[in-house]
């Protein structure tokens, strides 16, 4: 069984050094920036969107648990934002450990959220996903997330260095 569990300062350090670097990875291959300029990029928004770490006012980050008692294992984090006006759920990130991965416990651990949200009242999740990580698209398309829009972006070639 998947569940939830607030993420300690310990397990923070670590989202840390999963969720900069993925980060970066994705801001690199979505807007063709440097290693250098995508991980600079990443460290900031993180440093801004969770000033407080685990603490930062309005931002639910969890750690994704299998088993109970002595057995219980960390297999993931979950990072989101509820809107209680709008009754809806923003996630900025997901992630089940590589080690972990392919034994349907994204699936599960995203029945789970939607089980604890309607507990809540809330009415709909929401999040982005790049658009080259055909794996993650494909674990929200069969918990039934639908896409909602498209991002595009398109690089401004300084005139000094068009041919």
């Amino acid at each position: 069984m998947v569940t939830f569990r607030p993420m300690t300062e310990d397990e923070y350090l670590g989202y840390q050094e999963y969720f900069i670097p993925d980060y970066a990875q994705e801001i690199s291959s979505s807007y063709a920036l440097s290693w250098d300029d995508s991980l600079a990029r990443a460290k900031q928004e993180i440093t801004e969107y969770l000033p407080a770490g685990v603490k930062t006012p309005g931002h639910i980050l969890l750690s994704i648990v299998v088993g109970a008692g002595e057995a219980i294992q960390q297999v993931g984090y979950l990072w989101y934002k509820p809107d209680t006006i709008m009754r809806t759920v923003f996630i900025y990130d997901f992630h089940i450990f590589t080690a972990c991965q392919g034994q349907g416990l994204g699936k599960k651990a995203l029945h789970a959220l939607e089980q604890d949200l309607r507990e809540q009242h809330f009415s709909q999740i929401r999040l982005r996903v790049a658009g080259d990580n055909a794996r993650a698209q494909h674990v929200y398309k069969t918990r039934g997330f639908g896409v909602t829009g498209i991002n595009m972006s398109k690089n401004i070639i300084p005139s000094d260095e068009q041919a």
